[in-house]
């Protein structure tokens, strides 16, 4: 439970507070957690798995906005239950705690230094979503596909990242030719090697170089949460 990093870095008294209330589950690949909308009653604190938060397009189109991984967690709140904003779905397998939302609400009202830990991850997330708008408006395609990589690289620690054409193309808002092409240039390059339904990280320093600088500063955004983000995560 405490490879999450957020509740790693609550003090005895607070995790003391939640501990009775979580529990682990299994999270499999491509589960909706939320749809925008939906009220969101549980809180999601991942360990391995990775969750996109997807923006839906009346075409069917879809953009990924944000990415919680072992850093945070999905429905943050200190105020009770909130409202999804977007489309939670589980991007990368694995297990995350759980607690409801009220409960969570309780313990923060009777912790400050919790509900600090909450608004302070809040807000990283937020900043990550904005910087995410800028970098999908700015940005070349295999910066924003190199960044991504070293992202799931950081929150599961390990060089293969299961990833299909449709879901790059759906998180990137592109084209499937698009991802192909994007995809070869970085095997050409020996950074990685793409094979149908995984991508192997082969070079990480060579990623980081053509990563563009959103990379960073969604590092620095959860540096006040839980520390920087790195592949001991």
């Amino acid at each position: 439970m405490l490879k999450n990093r957020l509740l790693a870095a609550l003090n005895a008294e607070d995790f003391a507070r939640l501990s009775t209330w979580l529990t682990v589950v299994d999270l499999e690949k491509g589960r909706v957690l939320y749809e925008r909308g939906d009220t969101m009653d549980i809180v999601y604190l991942p360990n391995e798995c990775v969750i996109s938060l997807m923006t839906p397009m009346a075409n069917g189109q879809m953009v990924e906005s944000a990415t919680i991984g072992c850093e945070g967690a999905l429905g943050l709140t200190s105020n009770g239950p909130r409202y999804a904003t977007a489309r939670a779905m589980v991007q990368m397998g694995g297990r995350a705690a759980r607690i409801a939302a009220a409960r969570l609400s309780e313990a923060a009202s009777r912790s400050p230094s919790l509900r600090t830990a909450i608004d302070t991850q809040d807000d990283a997330l937020l900043g990550q979503s904005l910087q995410s708008a800028a970098c999908n408006a700015l940005h070349s395609v295999s910066a924003r596909f190199s960044r991504w990589l070293l992202a799931c690289q950081d929150r599961t620690g390990s060089d293969t990242v299961p990833l299909t054409q449709d879901t790059v193309a759906a998180m990137l808002g592109v084209q499937r030719t698009t991802v192909t092409a994007v995809a070869g240039e970085l095997q050409n390059r020996g950074l990685i090697r793409y094979r149908r339904g995984v991508v192997d990280i082969l070079d990480r320093s060579g990623l980081e170089a053509m990563a563009c600088e959103c990379y960073e500063a969604v590092k620095k955004l959860y540096q006040r949460t839980a520390g920087p983000i790195d592949v001991a995560c």
